[in-house]
């Protein structure tokens, strides 16, 4: 069976499905220098490729491979985080940001809110957040919503040709910051 689309909110931070009109937020991420090897993001991408994109992030819903949602403020979208469903009532969590809306705080929010959906709506009973060592933005981020560090995984995901530690971190129900 599918699984429902949904919108959160966070006011002003919108977790919404993909539309048309956030190809100009994925034509940016394109041009990341990190975004395209770690995430599904065209490069080099042209309209066609980021509306493909978007409809390959709709098609996870009836996959049943997870949520993929803009990040949007304002109603500009600003990046992408997905909730990507496991085995045994686990999920794993990802997310990115343009470089313009980095170091605001959106991140944060827009993780601490889908978590909040994963642990109460979509009964999930552990997430799982997978960063890099060097990406202390990131995993301070997911500290700061609750995130757990379990351990290194040595050279556990490829990033582009090569093969990459990462932190594991993950988040119960009871580690939710501020809820």
């Amino acid at each position: 069976m599918p699984l429902d689309p949904v919108t959160l909110t966070d006011p002003p931070l919108i977790l919404r499905p993909f539309e048309a009109r956030d190809v100009p937020a994925i034509l940016d991420a394109a041009t990341d220098p990190l975004i395209p090897l770690i995430t599904s993001v065209p490069s080099p991408c042209d309209e066609v490729a980021a509306l493909a994109f978007i409809e390959r992030q709709h098609e996870r819903l009836h996959t049943e491979v997870g949520w993929s949602l803009a990040i949007t403020e304002g109603g500009q979208a600003l990046g992408q985080i997905g909730l990507w469903v496991l085995p045994q009532k686990r999920a794993s969590v990802g997310y990115w940001l343009t470089g313009s809306a980095r170091g605001r705080g959106l991140a944060g929010r827009a993780v601490k809110r889908l978590c909040q959906f994963a642990l109460k709506d979509a009964r999930i009973e552990r997430l799982e957040l997978y960063v890099e060592p060097w990406n202390e933005a990131s995993w301070r981020t997911a500290e700061k919503v609750g995130f757990q560090r379990e351990g290194l995984m040595r050279q556990y995901q490829y990033v582009g040709p090569e093969r990459r530690d990462m932190y594991l971190y993950s988040l119960l129900p009871g580690d939710l910051q501020g809820t």
